[in-house]
């Protein structure tokens, strides 16, 4: 999908203030039963059309606003995603100005995921 400039641009200004990681790392996580939540940022038509195994859905439509309600500890691992790591940087932005300090963007979102050939849910 095409974005425009100025989205592009916004992205661009937060990605330096939010640590990102890879699908690959993600699986890992995984893999070692480690504990994280993995959230999924995408609009509701989007999450019916699957997503990455274990995800939560939380839309980056309602996220700020009921992101304390599933996780109250701001000490919880969260990692993002959406559809090609453009809405979970912002969303990771956000999460970090509320307070949240473990929170990744998984890079490439579920695009990338799906074009490494990974498991999908």
């Amino acid at each position: 999908m095409k974005h425009s400039q100025a989205f592009e641009k916004l992205v661009a200004e937060i990605r330096p203030k939010i640590k990102e990681i890879t699908a690959e790392e993600v699986l890992q996580k995984q893999k070692r039963g480690e504990s994280f939540a993995l959230i999924d940022v995408r609009e509701d038509h989007e999450w019916q059309g699957g997503g990455v195994p274990g995800a939560f859905h939380l839309g980056r439509g309602i996220l700020e606003r009921d992101i304390e309600k599933h996780f109250p500890d701001y000490d919880s691992e969260l990692v993002l995603y959406c559809g090609g790591g453009y809405r979970s940087a912002l969303a990771a932005d956000s999460l970090q100005k509320m307070g949240y300090r473990r929170v990744f963007s998984m890079a490439g979102g579920f695009r990338g995921w799906k074009e490494k050939g990974l498991p999908l849910g």
